[in-house]
Order: structure tokens, then sequence, then C-alpha cells
């Protein structure tokens, strides 16, 4: 069994030979490469050499092409900051009113620029290379998530009340220019779309059930109409969400180490999901020494015993982690 039939296995709840390692792995795969982060997420290429050289190296099932939340954002006119070692963003928001939003046309997907292009790109060259035997994953951000790029995270979540209307406006447009996205990786190689909606962890249920999860919804039916698989990627203590995360119908879901493991274990494969997570990146791999790293991982492994499940930390593997506690967390599934 290869990294790629092992990682599908596992989320159509088929026997494995062994639990799946999916790390999510930006910074760190990086570095592993030697170039700065600039180069990282302004470089398709790029990305596929370091997350191939990730997988040359430790025993990861699964790479992705994730790197950061400003691709439909920049595409969309917004004029970005790329510091040489941490995640780009946008300078300003573009939206701030529904005159702003009229203004605003689909991107061209062919422009030379085009940043939504380049992590496609990263996408084919990764499914070209090494597709066949490891799962490889597109990424975007669900249309929330989008939101609250385009217009800023606390000028969103004012809106939410103030200008409901509005907010669904945008919501539905930046829904179609989600769904193409998803669409280009998926027709560039990638059998599976990674979707964050780290955002959507800062509302209630009720916000969540009327502004994030109908369009997610919307953006997985359209990949499964497709026939691609949506992981999703929400960061921070979901706990309150979770009974309605699933309602997505995601096929794979990450658990932040703030959310219980074994509650979102039992939903979620209530509901014949996957579920991938869930140790603390931070006390459990950039503190930890192998030893410990192995321990943590072990006890997640103890409790996903028996249901659809993929080890991972709750979010990104912090760059400055030592190489040999990535390799004992990794490793501690042989």
């Amino acid at each position: 069994m290869n990294s790629k039939e092992r990682c599908l296995a596992a989320i159509n709840g088929e026997t494995v030979d062994r639990t799946p390692v999916f790390p999510l792995l930006m910074r760190f795969a990086s570095k592993r490469h030697f170039v700065t982060y600039k180069d990282y997420v302004t470089n398709g290429t790029i990305i596929a050499e370091s997350q191939i050289r990730v997988i040359d190296t430790f025993n990861v099932d699964a790479i992705t092409s994730c790197s950061d939340a400003f691709r439909v954002s920049a595409d969309l006119g917004g004029e970005m900051v790329y510091p040489l070692e941490l995640p780009p963003h946008i300078s300003k928001p573009i939206i701030k009113s529904e005159a702003d939003l009229n203004r605003l046309k689909k991107p061209n997907y062919s422009a030379p620029n085009c940043r939504m292009a380049d992590r496609t790109k990263a996408v084919a060259e990764m499914a070209r290379s090494v597709g066949d035997q490891y799962l490889v994953l597109g990424w975007v951000d669900m249309p929330f998530a989008e939101a609250c790029s385009v217009c800023g995270v606390s000028e969103f979540m004012m809106m939410l009340y103030l200008d409901p209307g509005l907010a669904h406006k945008i919501l539905t447009f930046l829904t179609g220019i989600v769904i193409d996205f998803c669409t280009m990786q998926l027709e560039a190689g990638a059998p599976m779309i990674g979707a964050g909606d780290a955002a959507a962890s800062l509302i209630s249920p009720d916000l969540y059930r009327g502004f994030a999860l109908p369009y997610e919804q919307h953006v997985i039916r359209a990949v499964h109409a497709k026939r691609g698989l949506v992981k999703l990627h929400i960061c921070g203590n979901t706990s309150a969400l979770l009974p309605f995360m699933v309602e997505s119908d995601a096929d794979l879901f990450n658990v932040d180490h703030l959310v219980d493991l074994s509650t979102a274990l039992s939903i979620y494969n209530n509901h014949h999901k996957c579920t991938k997570g869930n140790i603390n990146p931070v006390s459990d791999m950039l503190q930890a020494t192998p030893q410990q790293s192995s321990e943590a991982a072990k006890k997640c492994l103890a409790l996903a015993q028996g249901k659809r499940y993929m080890l991972s930390a709750g979010c990104e593997i912090p760059a400055e982690t030592a190489d040999e506690t990535f390799a004992a967390f990794c490793n501690s599934v042989i």
C-alpha cells in the first residue's frame, strides 16, 4: 500500500496497513529547502520542490500547496506585502462598501501575475512528480475566510450584524471564485482540495450556520461534482461548531489541539467521516523532545484506534521544530 492508497483508504473507512501521517507543512518545508518564505509563496515550482523534499526526508503520506490566505484577494486587486520570512498579506481591505463590491470582477486566471495560477502550477508539478504515490492536495480558503481577507476581519464581523445583506452578497461573489480555484487545481491533478476557514472559529454556532456553513457546502458540492475530495481545516477552538461543521459534508476534518479529540472522533466517525489531528504544534512539537512528541502522537493514535483517522498536529508544524522531533512524530505510526 503506497501513501496515496493509504490516505484514500483511511478516508473511505477501509483497512490500512498503518495510520497515514498528514501534517500541514509550509514554513517548515521552505526552511528544509533552504529558501526564504517570500520565495516560497511567490513561486509554485519552489512550493512543489519544497514539499517533495519533505517526503523524500520524512515519513509523510500527503503534501499540499497551502502557503498563505491571500491568493484570491491579491488577484482581485489587493496590494500585497511580502515579508521575508512571514506569511504575506494585503496592505488594506479592498471591499468597504457595496460600491467596492460592484466594481470587482472575477480575476483573469491566465494573467502572468495570477497568484491563483501560481498555486495551481505547484499542484500540477507535485501531481506530475509524485501524484501516483502520494496524496497531493490543492488549497483554497473558504468564502467566509476570503471575506475576512478582502474586508478585514473585524470589519467583516461587524458587517454580519450591521449589513448582513451585503455580507451575503460578498460571500456569494467570492464563492464563485473559490469554486473556480478548486476546479483549476482539480484539473491540474489534485484529487483533494484542502479548504481553510480559520476565521469561522471566531463566530457563534448561529453565525456559522448562517454565514459560513452554506457557502462551505456550496464549494464542497462543486468539488464533489467533479469527483474531488475536500479537507476542511478550521483552526482554533471549534468545539461548539463540531456538530454543524460535519454538515458541510467534507471528507476529512482537521481538529486543532484546543478541541477534545475524543469528541471530534465520535462526531465525525458517526457520520462516516475521517478525522485528522490533533497534537499541540508548540508544546508537543516545537518545544518537545523526540520522545515527548512520539508519546503525544501515540496518545492520539490510541484514541483513534478503529476509527477513520490520520495523524497530524492541530495546525501548521512550526518551522523551527527540530528534524529529530518531527521524524519521531512521523515514525510513531510504525
